[in-house]
């Protein structure tokens, strides 16, 4: 079975992906698409690695960490998985430790960095997290997870138009990065100004990949929070392309005059 890489996915529900201070800071995984768990297990050549990964699929956590084990050796790949799966199970330390022994074995791995960045994040520690995703960056500069999370991390921070360049320059490398729907993620509860933040710089970026379902649904979102206002909203540009579209037109008149 092919070798496959979990990078934590920044999300916004905001968002930094396990993808969220900024409300919260959503930091999410790629699934992976092994075959059904029983049929893993059955195939005579499955590696532990195999096994692994049908078993994060399945949200079997600690099983999966104890099949990586089982492999000899084992590699700064499966470190970084078992730090994905700890991080899951919100088992901070250990998902550091293993983040780390990754980092040992690949100095250079920007999945690793950019896992380590949204643990740092979630723990609020936003400088190292930020130098975490800049790492991962220096490294793989059309990593366009890194930015996206790196953008949450400083929406988080209340550093809006830092964040919103990074979230750009993540939508420039891949137009579809606000899109993934099928991915495993953890919450960190932020303030509801911090909420509302992160979604309304999240419609932006939605708008700008052409999903206006999805803008219109963290507009809601960011309204309802009281980050923003109808005349607000009305007067961004990034928004004009929306206007006309029923339910965006519903959306403002709800909120009255």
């Amino acid at each position: 079975m092919a070798n496959k890489y979990f990078w934590i996915r920044g999300l916004a529900s905001l968002p930094v992906l396990l993808s969220g201070a900024l409300g919260a800071f959503s930091q999410a995984i790629d699934p992976v698409r092994s075959p059904d768990l029983a049929a893993v297990a059955a195939q005579a050549d499955a590696t532990p690695e195999d096994v692994g990964d049908a078993l994060m699929v399945h949200q079997r956590y600690e099983a999966a960490i104890a099949a990586y084990k089982k492999a000899d050796p084992i590699s700064a790949d499966l470190w970084n998985k078992m730090g994905i799966a700890n991080q899951l199970m919100f088992s901070q330390q250990e998902a550091n430790r293993c983040y780390r022994e990754s980092l040992r074995l690949n100095p250079k791995n920007p999945n690793a960095l950019n896992n380590l960045g949204t643990l740092y994040d979630s723990m609020k520690k936003f400088r190292d997290a930020e130098k975490m995703f800049q790492r991962a960056i220096e490294i793989a500069p059309n990593f366009a997870l890194a930015y996206k999370n790196l953008g949450t991390s400083l929406l988080s921070q209340h550093q809006y138009q830092k964040g919103w360049t990074a979230y750009q320059k993540a939508l420039a490398l891949d137009p579809r990065i606000f899109q993934n729907q099928a991915v495993l993620h953890v919450e960190n509860p932020g303030t509801t100004q911090d909420r509302g933040a992160m979604n309304y710089f999240m419609a932006k970026g939605c708008v700008r990949a052409g999903m206006n379902d999805c803008a219109i649904d963290h507009l809601r979102r960011a309204l309802n929070e009281g980050f923003t206002n109808v005349k607000k909203i009305g007067a961004d540009t990034e928004f004009a392309g929306l206007r006309g579209v029923p339910a965006f037109d519903q959306l403002l008149a709800a909120q009255g005059p």
